[in-house]
């Protein structure tokens, strides 16, 4: 992976690491919401909501429109599907090694019996 898609993974991570930023998230894929609609469902100021909200904008993983006074937020997934790549990735690595090392310990159980009187 070249520099540009390592800074975008390091902030997707970075941004799904709170769980109030998860919660935006989440609440984003049901539906678009209103800046001030997203605060009120959150047990926390404004001002600490929109705080959450440009993390997630810095990582891409939210859109902002502004329609005269409205901030309408909704949610963009892309980022979200390259850290998923990344992810899967490894997934597949630790798949073939765990189903080689079973391999290895079945081939052993079994020259073990054989050798065994």
């Amino acid at each position: 992976m070249g520099e540009r898609p390592s800074v975008v993974l390091d902030r997707v991570f970075a941004a799904v690491s709170d769980p109030t930023r998860r919660a935006i998230l989440a609440r984003l894929a049901d539906a678009d919401a209103r800046v001030t609609d997203l605060a009120s469902e959150f047990p926390i100021s404004l001002n600490s909501t929109s705080k959450h909200i440009r993390v997630l904008e810095r990582a891409g993983l939210v859109r902002r429109t502004v329609r005269g006074r409205e901030h309408i937020l909704s949610l963009e997934a892309a980022p979200l599907s390259d850290a998923a790549e990344w992810i899967e990735h490894y997934r597949r690595f630790w798949s073939e090694q765990l189903a080689s090392l079973d391999a290895f310990v079945t081939r052993r159980r079994k020259r073990d019996a054989e050798e065994t009187p």
